[in-house]
């Protein structure tokens, strides 16, 4: 019930955007289907494209360091500078010239344009533009991710919403069942063949059954609630999943074969790789910083007091140089940076490790899990046969006088258990194969 909690709140926060499209929906939908609406709708599938789309737009920002960057700039003063007046000797100067010296205001125009170009950076450019072209390699993988781990959760969410169905139809077909032996027994207890006991038990068995149909209308709320969540439909949408249980067998159970796939197309060991790539890149960033560097700067520009001048170039005014920078001491800066990054570097193939382990452990139980589930399968079809036999046997017995209503019943408790059985038999193997495809990194419901 846990899990439904966000589910139910996002819908009803939801609803009144989802109704006018509510109409135009299918409610009948195969696995596949709903996997593809899911992936169209689901918002943490747009999320990782998203952050695919930041990582473009950062590469964009890296690379605008190794090109140039040009500014126009203009301005205008107005300004009064009394610094001749303090100047050393001026008392020396007659007074009609000192007081011809006093300053008034004057206006100054200017504009320019400036060009700064970087000429050398010890590979600092390259490498973060490397780095930032590894980054949103590892966005794609992020995107594959998402969409492989919600296939996944649609299609045991589908299986589980035909498991709660189908078993929803057999709790009323056993009700149904007991319901046609309550009126045996009666027409029995009518004729005087039967005592008021088997009446009685037979009422007892069809009562009991009642709330497990409730419970099993329940279990379908909840499993096509949970179905409409991964669809981004209202909780309460008829939504219905078409289809048949897998039991095509499992023919690949060569571990060392399932791991080479697993590992040549798992998305998050792609991106484990990339971020050992992006490590080293990054390692490269660290050693490159605080290095030797060289810039262009140039400018060019015209000044005047006046604005009609503003278009002469003999108030023209332009500089060009290269600025060397040579770092001597930085603190240990550097060399920090160099240390933590190679500590990332380490950690990212340790974590590679880990999760090369751990897809090796999901294969090897994917395929217990599958052994089992089949194995369950054939027991279940078996006593099922043998269930529904010993059933029909019973109740000719019991027509004839030959088996008592506990026996009747017995039998038929047998018969239910041996097909829940069944049904959660197909259930598990369905789901079994469906994650261990999705281990391997295939569409899950193929």
């Amino acid at each position: 019930m846990r899990h439904l909690v966000l589910p139910c709140l996002l819908s009803a926060l939801l609803a009144p955007a989802w109704a006018e499209s509510a109409a135009e929906e299918k409610s009948e939908l195969t696995i596949e289907e709903a996997v593809r609406i899911a992936l169209d709708r689901y918002p943490e599938v747009g999320k990782a494209r998203a952050a695919a789309d930041v990582l473009k737009g950062r590469i964009r920002e890296v690379r605008a360091q190794a090109l140039p960057e040009v500014n126009i700039n203009s301005n205008y003063t107005r300004w009064r500078d009394p610094s001749l007046l303090n100047a050393s000797g001026l008392d020396k100067f007659p007074e009609e010239l000192r007081k011809a010296l006093v300053p008034t205001p004057v206006n100054l125009f200017d504009y320019g344009l400036t060009v700064k170009q970087p000429l050398y950076t010890a590979g600092k450019v390259g490498t973060a533009l490397r780095l930032a072209s590894i980054e949103a390699e590892g966005a794609s993988s992020d995107i594959d991710r998402a969409q492989q781990d919600l296939a996944i959760s649609v299609v045991k969410a589908a299986y589980d919403l035909m498991t709660a169905e189908r078993l929803r139809d057999l709790v009323a077909e056993t009700q149904e069942q007991r319901r046609r032996q309550l009126e045996i027994a009666r027409t029995r207890y009518r004729n005087g063949v039967a005592t008021e006991v088997d009446v009685l038990r037979s009422e007892v068995a069809v009562a009991n059954v009642t709330p497990e149909l409730v419970r099993a209308e329940n279990g379908i709320r909840q499993a096509r609630a949970l179905v409409n969540f991964y669809l981004v439909r209202p909780i309460e949408f008829p939504t219905r999943v078409r289809g048949d249980f897998q039991e095509q067998r499992w023919e690949q159970t060569d571990l060392d074969a399932l791991t080479t796939e697993a590992f040549r197309r798992r998305p998050e060991l792609v991106r484990l790789r990339i971020s050992e790539r992006s490590a080293a890149a990054q390692l490269d960033l660290a050693k490159a910083e605080n290095r030797l560097r060289l810039d262009f700067n140039a400018n060019y520009g015209i000044m005047s007091r006046l604005p009609e001048n503003l278009a002469d170039p003999t108030y023209a005014r332009w500089t060009a140089g290269v600025n060397f920078t040579c770092p001597v001491f930085d603190g240990f800066k550097r060399s920090g940076l160099v240390w933590q990054a190679t500590a990332n570097q380490r950690a990212a193939h340790l974590e590679r490790e880990k999760v090369e382990q751990q897809i090796r452990l999901g294969l090897q139980q994917g395929l217990d899990e599958i052994t089992a589930a089949r194995e369950t399968i054939t027991a279940a079809r078996a006593n099922q046969n043998q269930a529904e036999r010993v059933v029909s046997m019973m109740e000719d017995n019991y027509k004839y006088g030959a088996a008592t209503t506990l026996d009747v019943l017995e039998a038929q408790n047998a018969l239910t258990l041996a097909r829940m059985n069944l049904l959660r038999g197909l259930r598990d193997y369905s789901v079994a194969r469906a994650s261990l495809k999705w281990t391997i990194g295939a569409n899950p419901w193929e």
